[in-house]
């Protein structure tokens, strides 16, 4: 699309909403809505119900303008076709920009390792007790469920869109079903306070670094604004936000939904011997209703899951490889690419083969560099580059200003309590 446009042209161009805007919103949705979906209701609702509340007000909030942030720095760079790895070295200098380009890389790669682990587990578990099959071989079932995630990246991004189509689709209206579907097991909350305000507190901020990771997708900002930039030119900006917006809107409509259904199902009892237990939430409500029917979607749901955000994980990965080593180096981008794709398939297959239990380890070393990519670089960065300066006094980035200090004390305190 041409990106000399007149200014009844562009304003048309913005307003119109097309399918290429609603697989990007899609794509977005589906990297998000991961297996920690699984766990959230129980990590937040473990709270108590004010403790919930509070913090689905601000659930909103910090998913669209974090993420907004995030995009705003990406455009912000005098190169066209800048992905994040170019955008940081040129606001922030060779050395610190390649240091912060490292750190991104690898707070997504031990999370495709952990979906590597989690679908082969899933698919695994599946076969055995849904399906009554022999136990597969660990080796050619990791090692074929791994090909086949990666074969979708390489058939390009128009396959990969058309992926993320066919399977949103179906995770978004088996959420939406469940949540339905537990409406007559919902029960009166509990209006009262137990807690003190200390306690209150305590709990909704240990809770923000779980709001942040549940409703992220981080990793496949940089390429989605990319995308926006080739499709739409100058107007790349305001069709950026109008999708961040969407998907936000998307986002706290289904998994709040999702969220609440199931919190009001349990009692805070159950909800704390669960996050003791340490199983998602549909393991639970499965053993507790002895439902077949939860019991047949809870595998369904994270194998849709564990894909979706597969995908836009190793698509942050794979961008952000390329970027790194290219600087380093003179090899042609193809073959860096080709070298970075075997790399990870190896090390993702090999992970899924040994089964390990760091998995929570990893996370903890990978929430800390989101959180302070996703919250805090972009909005500091408001008051280092001078394109950016009109977010200045925002009320929107003092606020998340605010939410990334909250989630990286959080994740910290949480790493050495």
């Amino acid at each position: 699309m041409s990106q000399d446009l007149s200014a009844s042209e562009a304003a048309t161009v913005s307003s119109r909403w097309t399918k290429h805007d609603t697989s990007w919103m899609l794509s977005l949705f589906g990297t998000s809505v991961g297996a920690g979906i699984l766990f959230l209701p129980i990590n937040i609702g473990s709270g108590g119900f004010w403790s919930l509340v509070i913090m689905a007000l601000l659930a909103g909030p910090m998913t669209f303008w974090a993420h907004r942030g995030l995009a705003r720095f990406v455009l912000s760079s005098t190169q066209k076709d800048a992905d994040f790895t170019d955008v940081v070295e040129e606001h922030f200098g060779q050395r610190y920009g390649r240091l912060i380009s490292l750190l991104y890389f690898l707070s997504i790669f031990p999370i495709l390792l952990i979906y590597g682990v989690g679908l082969t587990n899933t698919v695994d578990s599946f076969m055995v007790h849904q399906l009554n099959m022999a136990p597969p071989s660990r080796v050619l079932l990791s090692g074929g469920l791994v090909f086949g995630m990666i074969a979708i990246m390489l058939a390009g991004e128009k396959t990969m869109l058309r992926v993320f189509s066919m399977i949103v689709y179906p995770l978004a209206l088996i959420l939406a079903g469940i949540s339905i579907y537990l409406i007559p097991s919902w029960h009166m909350p509990d209006f009262s306070f137990h807690q003190s305000i200390g306690d209150l507190s305590a709990s909704l901020w240990l809770a923000v670094p779980v709001v942040v990771f549940a409703f992220s997708y981080t990793p496949v900002v940089s390429g989605f604004v990319n995308a926006q930039r080739r499709q739409y030119g100058k107007q790349a900006h305001i069709k950026s936000e109008t999708i961040l917006k969407r998907t936000s809107v998307m986002l706290i409509a289904f998994v709040l939904f999702f969220v609440f259904s199931c919190v009001l199902s349990l009692t805070p009892a159950q909800l704390q011997q669960a996050k003791v237990d340490n199983v998602s939430v549909l393991s639970y409500l499965a053993n507790v209703e002895d439902s077949p029917f939860i019991m047949i979607l809870g595998p369904l749901i994270a194998f849709i899951a564990i894909t979706s955000s597969f995908l836009g994980h190793f698509m942050g990965a794979r961008e952000s490889f390329n970027g790194l080593v290219a600087k380093q180096t003179s090899l042609p981008l193809k073959t860096i690419d080709k070298i970075g794709i075997v790399m990870m398939f190896i090390s993702i297959w090999f992970a899924a083969v040994m089964n390990p239990s760091i998995l929570g380890m990893m996370e903890a070393l990978s929430g800390p560099v989101i959180a302070m990519i996703l919250f805090l670089m972009p909005m500091l960065a408001v008051y280092h580059i001078e394109s950016l300066k009109i977010y200045r006094g925002k009320i929107s980035t003092y606020f998340i200003l605010l939410m990334g200090c909250l989630a990286v004390g959080a994740i910290v305190f949480n790493m050495v309590k």
